[in-house]
């Protein structure tokens, strides 16, 4: 047995299937905001058991576990057994105003989503600053399925759109730095 050597990287965090390939939970930002301001408030006061949660929000337990993962993955919760508990990012996004909300999730979302930076990279390096969709699904089918892919893709769009970190254009597939409307 050897012992870890003191310059051993120490991964944040343990999320299996992490990279460009991670297949994401399609969750809204509207619930990802409401879960948090309903743990940041009176009775959680920031932590809670997710059966009582699941309860108390009139949820299924799969949805508030798939909720709390996503939180957690963005670094907005920690998931601990049965109870999640709340970031100190996640408690200052929960009392924000909309302007700082979406300042705060792009940060979380460029930050530990590793397909939300991939697309705004792309894109920042682009001179058009725009990229086809499709070159991003097919990416992602090289780690999962034609069916997944679209279903992470759509969920980065959404967060991504939300967080202003870049637009989407349905009409010609398109990702861009600047929304044309």
């Amino acid at each position: 047995m050897t012992a870890r050597s003191s310059t051993t990287p120490v991964r944040d965090g343990n999320f299996p299937g992490m990279g460009l390939g991670m297949a994401l939970n399609r969750v809204s930002t509207n619930t990802l905001a409401g879960m948090m301001e309903a743990l940041a408030g009176n009775p959680h006061d920031g932590k809670a058991e997710l059966p009582e949660l699941a309860t108390s929000l009139g949820m299924e337990a799969d949805r508030i576990l798939e909720i709390g993962e996503t939180l957690q993955l963005m670094r907005f919760a920690e998931l601990e057994g049965r109870t999640i508990r709340l970031t100190p990012v996640a408690r200052r996004y929960a009392h924000a105003e909309v302007d700082e909300r979406k300042q705060i999730f792009a940060q979380q979302l460029l930050a530990f989503v590793p397909l939300a930076t991939h697309i705004r990279r792309v894109l920042d390096d682009r001179t058009s600053h725009q990229a086809p969709a499709r070159r991003f699904r097919d990416e992602l089918e090289d780690f999962m399925s034609e069916e997944y892919a679209e279903e992470t893709l759509s969920t980065v769009t959404n967060w991504g759109r939300y967080g202003e970190v870049f637009a989407y254009h349905e009409d010609s597939d398109q990702f861009s730095l600047e929304d044309p409307a």
